[in-house]
């Protein structure tokens, strides 16, 4: 599966992004799909992820409220609506592909996007 991400950019404390994700190769519809993301000097963190089927969607607590994650299987892309963003959530945000484990850890992903990066203004 390769995967692009693209959507990033600056925003104002309080404004949204949607960011997108492409997928193609592999079955993408057999992959649960995460999104990450890493601010500068942190260690890669889990934001959300959808189930294959999109039947089930998990968020960090930290996002839970105001992310959003959706899926379209026929069109091959994954969603991260953003909303009331906030200072803390700038970083580089990635896609990912996977099929084992429960989802929250990013060594459960075997496919990586390049990244997107998100830069809040206060």
């Amino acid at each position: 599966v390769q995967l692009q991400a693209s959507g990033g950019g600056l925003v104002q404390a309080g404004g949204s992004l949607r960011l997108s994700c492409a997928a193609s190769g592999r079955t993408f519809s057999n992959y649960r799909m995460g999104w990450f993301r890493q601010a500068p000097g942190k260690e890669r963190e889990f934001v959300a992820f959808i189930s294959w089927s999109a039947s089930g969607t998990f968020y960090a607590d930290s996002v839970k409220g105001r992310f959003t994650i959706s899926k379209d299987n026929a069109k091959n892309m994954v969603y991260l609506q953003m909303n009331s963003l906030k200072p803390e959530d700038t970083a580089i945000y990635y896609c990912a592909a996977g099929r084992h484990g429960p989802g929250f850890n990013f060594r459960e992903y075997e496919y990586w996007g390049q990244g997107t990066l998100v830069t809040v203004s206060s």
